[in-house]
């Protein structure tokens, strides 16, 4: 018999997957990996934010998440130089949720477990948490996918069909903020962005439509996520950092299968 923290860690990660992997189809789609981070690193100061005021740590994560993904969003749409600034953007927000974090009076916060997260330590309300989380981000997907997918290949044709590629940009930086406010306790703030990029670039390869991508980076989610704690548990290594490790296996293994599978 599996303990139950082990069980309770598996539904954790493949509640992440769920909300992740499809989300970070269009994260690649987009090249939006520096959306990512920028949402993810400044998670951190939702967590200073939720410490001062006595909110929830999810509450504050998915304001300034919230926040932090608007800014980056409105930033890009004015054509900012986005490569440099929201560099700077997602160092700062860590820097300063770190700085923040350790001036909050009367706290004693174990850093690492909102950095790397701490996925072993899940509670039946973490997972209620994270799967409410993951069935909403899906929902949204479900709803707007097909718009969504026309907004990111073509704006110019969604707008000609009717559509609103702003509106759609704002659903996924919902989607987002989101996902990073659950994903924080699993992975942490520093690994948030992996589990959206890299499962989703493991299954492109193997994909052979939108829709089949996004399954199969579920697939590649959730795989990771089950090899991660395995590794974990029987070698002692940090779960968080495990699982994202063997997402980058997959990834390599992937992209050398890449040759044959585009061969068949």
């Amino acid at each position: 018999m599996l303990d139950d923290f082990l069980v309770r860690a598996a539904l954790a990660g493949l509640g992440v997957a769920l909300a992740a992997a499809p989300l970070g189809c269009f994260v690649v789609w987009r090249r939006m990996a520096y959306f990512g981070d920028a949402t993810s690193h400044a998670a951190l100061l939702g967590v200073a934010l939720a410490l001062a005021t006595d909110l929830p740590i999810l509450a504050g994560v998915l304001l300034v998440a919230l926040t932090m993904a608007l800014i980056v969003s409105a930033l890009s749409e004015r054509h900012v130089s986005t490569d440099a600034l929201l560099g700077v953007l997602a160092h700062a927000g860590l820097a300063f949720g770190l700085v923040a974090i350790s001036l909050v009076p009367g706290q004693r916060v174990d850093l690492s477990a909102y950095l790397f997260g701490d996925i072993l330590a899940v509670s039946p309300l973490d997972i209620l948490v994270i799967w409410g989380g993951a069935a909403l981000v899906a929902l949204l997907l479900i709803l707007r996918w097909q718009a969504m997918l026309t907004a990111t290949l073509n704006p110019d044709l969604a707008t000609a069909s009717g559509g609103n590629p702003r509106r759609e940009q704002l659903i996924l930086t919902i989607a987002l903020a989101i996902t990073v406010a659950v994903a924080i306790k699993v992975v942490g703030a520093l690994l948030i962005a992996a589990m959206l990029i890299i499962p989703a670039a493991a299954a492109r390869p193997f994909a052979r439509s939108p829709e089949s991508m996004a399954v199969c980076a579920v697939a590649m989610g959730a795989l990771s996520v089950f090899a991660g704690l395995y590794a974990s548990f029987a070698y002692d290594t940090p779960t968080g950092p495990s699982i994202v490790s063997a997402a980058a296996l997959l990834f390599a293994i992937s992209t050398g299968l890449s040759p044959m599978v585009r061969g068949k």
